[in-house]
């Protein structure tokens, strides 16, 4: 029955398509479409898409040789899973209309009905909506993605596979639902998440935590990168991607993009460079991984940021996340919990400290669209507070949530492999293939 299930699932999706084929065409009047705006939201939305085979190959390079497959599949098979879920019914429950601002009807977009014609977003309304579901699309690929470095070399793939689906469906849906949509309650509360510090790096990193600890450790207590060269073209390939990342959440080639993708590039640069000058002061030589390691911290930590910060604000951002998060790497070392590629002390708290310094250095000035109010820096407390409230409230949301998950998976696949298919690798034991 096992065997049979999934592929019963593609014949039901093909029988949708049949059924909803979504060729009504909408007509709201004279669009105010910018083809410069399109051209630009194209090209991020491609760029966000190449974030997933970089951290592919992030991740991939840094577990042993004979789980480099596995790993590497586990971001891989995101884009295609995620991708039709999000056609059905993972964009209504993201962007559809709202249910206490808590998550989307997923009737509202089903089978990405009311796609054609001039329908648009109200918070992109020079750009087609089919454009703007394609963009959000890639947040929601590469979220659950983000996770899988917390329990890479020990999880069963077909497990995995069930989680990942889950967790679209009650915690990014939910936290993109909040804090994008504009009935969100987190939006309404006034929280600033320009391109994604709660949905995508909270949310994952929690999720990290929680995969942690209720896999418990590896059998294999050694632990070596099978290839340095990879994660080095993987940040490359996620520096490059995280220009749409955020300069695309402007929605718009203008003046705002051009802030976002100004800011990203020098919080990462300074979270680079203090991450191994860091290292230096504690007694490490400066090495490929941390450089790797410190420019994505920074990239992370300008995500919330990114477009209500100044650049020189960026540099303190960038520098404050990588001695945090190098630090927390170091406290979970001395710790039980296997956070195999450290994604909570990255990704987690890396997002964290972005939602907080958010709150200390967000300006008005920079973004006449916050409305929520200037940072602590500039002598107000409300924003800053609206941010640490949000944080504390995703963070046990996003964590408990996953514990749930894990279990239900649990019940439903056993989650872990067996001790004898961890001593083989992933890579022959869940594919049968090997480097």
């Amino acid at each position: 029955m096992k065997r049979y299930f999934p592929f019963f699932l593609i014949l039901i999706i093909l029988s949708l398509t049949f059924i909803f084929p979504s060729v009504d065409f909408k007509d709201s009047g004279h669009p105010n479409f910018n083809t410069g705006d399109i051209a630009w939201m194209l090209m991020s939305t491609a760029l966000v898409l190449i974030m997933t085979p970089g951290l592919a190959f992030f991740y991939g390079g840094m577990v042993n040789k004979k789980n480099v497959i596995s790993t590497m599949l586990q971001s891989i098979i995101c884009m295609v899973i995620i991708t039709v879920m999000w056609g059905i019914f993972g964009f209504s429950l993201a962007f559809g209309d709202s249910f206490y601002g808590l998550i989307g009807n997923p009737g509202t977009y089903f089978m990405m009905k009311g796609m054609l014609g001039n329908a648009t977003w109200k918070a992109a309304p020079t750009i087609p909506l089919l454009l703007f579901a394609m963009y959000q699309l890639k947040f929601a690929i590469i979220t659950p993605a983000l996770i899988t470095g917390a329990f890479a070399e020990r999880i069963r793939f077909n497990s995995y596979i069930i989680f990942l689906v889950l967790f679209s469906i009650f915690i990014f849906s939910p936290l993109a639902h909040c804090t994008w949509h504009p009935d969100g309650i987190l939006a309404k509360f006034g929280v600033l998440d320009f391109a994604g510090g709660t949905v995508v790096h909270m949310s994952a990193g929690w999720a990290a935590l929680a995969s942690a600890l209720y896999l418990k450790r590896r059998n294999e207590a050694n632990h070596s990168p099978a290839r340095i060269t990879y994660v080095m073209i993987g940040t490359g390939l996620l520096w490059f991607g995280w220009f749409g990342f955020n300069a695309g959440s402007a929605f718009g080639a203008n003046a705002l993009a051009v802030t976002a993708l100004a800011t990203s590039t020098t919080a990462s640069a300074a979270a680079g460079v203090t991450w191994i000058f860091f290292d230096m002061l504690l007694g490490r030589k400066p090495s490929a991984m941390g450089t790797c390691i410190g420019a994505v911290v920074g990239l992370v930590a300008i995500t919330p940021a990114a477009g209500f910060v100044s650049v020189p604000h960026s540099l303190a951002i960038g520098i404050i996340s990588a001695v945090v998060s190098n630090l927390v790497v170091e406290w979970r070392t001395r710790t039980s919990i296997d956070d195999t590629l450290d994604v909570f002390p990255c990704h987690g708290v890396g997002g964290m400290v972005g939602m907080l310094l958010t709150g200390v250095f967000a300006s008005q000035h920079v973004n006449a669209n916050n409305t929520t109010g200037n940072g602590l820096f500039f002598g107000e407390t409300h924003l800053f507070l609206v941010q640490l409230v949000a944080l504390v409230c995703v963070s046990i949301f996003a964590f408990f949530g996953s514990l749930l998950l894990l279990k239900i998976t649990d019940m439903i696949s056993p989650l872990r492999v067996s001790a004898e298919e961890e001593e083989q690798g992933l890579d022959i034991s869940q594919h049968g293939e090997k480097l």
